[in-house]
């Protein structure tokens, strides 16, 4: 299998860490850990030594036991230098937790410690995994740092929202759960080629249909599945394009254009199209506009009986499938609410003219808009499926699955 350098930065996530490094371990993976100083405050070097069967490496001028090597293979006969060699041969380096503290350091190229030194050094794939109180993760330099790095190529996880260290506090900042970092891993690792060659286009998001220069008529969508989707297939190997409605959250791979109304949404996944093998609908558009947008900002004084006179928008989806050609694979999205959910998601498979569609009921908060997790059913020619409910990243991967057998 793979091998795989941890690193472990100081914070009360770092008991995850343990659990990341035995999943690992148990899925066949050669697996080393290096540490910082404030690391080891919360969890010692022994406990990592235990679960991979390897001295942890904390000490740059220190030597390694076992020369760069991981566990089960033959060490050199020469002593190289420790911190060059472990991740020379590492085929993936995980940062988990990543503090705020070593994700500046990682963003400014910074090499006080085995950790960062290594990171520097290393060109295999690279995956953070950030953990933090929220106002940390929020904080305007953190942000920034955190686009260095998506910007450089590196994969920089988001990470959970709810119960924070701090009492009583909660938000975003917990570090993302260990199966699914190592799932990160595992795809960054090329275990998943199955659309290399492939061009995917992705839309997501929700459009926005001006009343005036300042309202608008828009929906709850906030992008994430989308966003999810996107960077899911960049993963496996497709080269992607997103057309993002009024996203705010950024996504890593892919070649992004943005847009705000259905009639821009539907130029730019119509010039996209024609060189696309496959199409996933996320977006959320909006399926009426105010027939006379007013040219200035309307008032109160203006009186209490304003009427706003609506008409359709382009189906954007069922008018790309009147033109695909041969090979091409459309798969729409619905978010519904309750009811005979699956079967009114049936009806637009039909109506539209495309192979598949996804569903699901935002009825249900938990899996509702902004939500971190969906649970989503996969309507084909085929039949019906329901899928897992998990993370938005997990469903994505689980949608894909999908998507690649109808190619």
């Amino acid at each position: 299998m793979a091998r795989i350098l941890i690193g472990v930065s100081g914070g009360i996530a770092a008991y995850k860490a343990v659990e990341f490094a035995r999943l690992a371990t148990l899925a066949g993976h050669g697996v080393r850990v290096t540490m910082t100083d404030a690391a080891s405050r919360f969890v010692g070097a022994a406990t990592f030594e235990g679960i991979t069967g390897a001295p942890v490496l904390s000490d740059e001028f220190s030597r390694d036991p076992l020369r760069g090597t991981y566990p089960g293979e033959e060490m050199p006969a020469h002593d190289p230098i420790s911190h060059l060699a472990v991740v020379e041969a590492a085929d993936a380096f995980a940062i988990a937790p990543a503090s705020a503290n070593t994700i500046a350091k990682l963003a400014a190229g910074i090499c006080d410690s085995f950790l960062t030194t290594s990171f520097l050094a290393c060109t295999a794939p690279r995956i953070v995994a950030p953990a933090m109180n929220g106002r940390m993760w929020d904080a305007a330099a953190t942000r920034a740092n955190v686009a260095l790095l998506r910007e450089r190529g590196v994969e920089v996880l988001e990470p959970g929202e709810g119960a924070l260290a701090s009492r009583g506090e909660h938000g975003p900042g917990r570090m993302p759960e260990p199966p699914e970092i190592l799932a990160a891993v595992e795809a960054s690792l090329g275990a998943r080629a199955d659309l290399a060659g492939k061009r995917v286009l992705v839309t997501a998001g929700g459009t926005r249909e001006a009343i005036d220069p300042v309202r608008f008529i828009g929906n709850r969508s906030s992008g994430r599945m989308g966003i999810a989707l996107a960077e899911a297939a960049a993963r496996r190997g497709a080269d992607v394009t997103l057309v993002a409605a009024n996203v705010a959250l950024p996504a890593a791979g892919v070649e992004r254009v943005d847009v705000s109304s259905a009639a821009e949404l539907e130029a730019a996944t119509r010039s996209a199209f024609a060189g696309s093998d496959v199409l996933l609908m996320a977006a959320a558009v909006a399926d009426f506009r105010p027939a006379a947008p007013n040219e200035h900002k309307l008032v109160r004084e203006q009186g209490d009986d304003l009427s706003l006179a609506l008409e359709p928008t382009a189906d954007v989806l069922a008018g790309l499938a009147a033109g695909r050609r041969d090979g091409q694979v459309l798969v729409g999205f619905a978010a519904e609410h309750g009811g005979e959910f699956v079967e009114r998601a049936r009806g637009k498979l039909e109506r539209k003219g495309i192979d598949a569609i996804v569903v699901n009921d935002v009825s249900d908060s938990s899996i509702g808009f902004e939500s971190g997790d969906n649970e989503v059913t996969f309507v084909s020619g085929a039949g019906e499926e329901r899928l897992p409910r998990g993370s938005k990243r997990e469903v994505a991967d689980a949608i894909l699955d999908r998507v690649a057998k109808l190619g």
